[in-house]
């Protein structure tokens, strides 16, 4: 997959960045489908940086991978900062990671549940003393060039952060 192999170097400088600290990190891909996860698992040894995760793709699967309650999302609706920080919190908590990223979005070409428009993409990054945030709008309803911006923002926002955090 070419997006595997353009984004592999930057997978293994995040990898890098996390093994000097030993720290460990998971993920909840959302409308990114599993990309951010595999981009990251591109690097030999992940074990040694990263814990696991999941697709954030419904309801059900939100409910079986963070263990929240309903009421913990009162008021919120996806591909918003506050969604996706909740998400990368929860799983940083869940698989006692001390990172957690998170992507929450509409990748597009149908309607999404929450009435969120596609193209956009909120990711989130929560770990010791840093959380941060990026929203990408691209205004588009092509879902799989979508789903490769949304990877991009969200690995390139996880790169920032722990740059920033160390």
């Amino acid at each position: 997959m070419d997006l595997l192999r353009e984004l592999h170097p930057q997978a293994v400088r995040i990898a890098e960045i996390l093994r000097t600290r030993r720290e460990k990190i998971a993920v909840a891909d959302g409308a990114t489908g599993g990309l951010i996860a595999a981009c990251l698992l591109t690097v030999p040894g992940a074990l040694q940086f990263y814990v696991g995760g999941g697709i954030v793709y419904s309801f059900k699967a939100r409910d079986v991978l963070f263990d929240l309650p309903r009421d913990a999302y009162e008021g919120m609706r996806s591909a918003t900062d506050e969604y996706a920080m909740l998400q990368a919190r929860a799983i940083r908590d869940r698989m006692g990671a001390q990172w957690g990223i998170a992507e929450s979005g509409s990748a597009g070409s149908s309607k999404h549940p929450m009435g969120v428009a596609s193209g956009r993409s909120v990711a989130a990054v929560a770990g010791p003393g840093a959380e941060e945030l990026a929203t990408i709008e691209t205004d588009s309803d092509d879902r799989i060039a979508n789903m490769d911006a949304f990877t991009r923002n969200a690995l390139n926002l996880l790169e920032a952060t722990l740059c920033k955090a160390g």
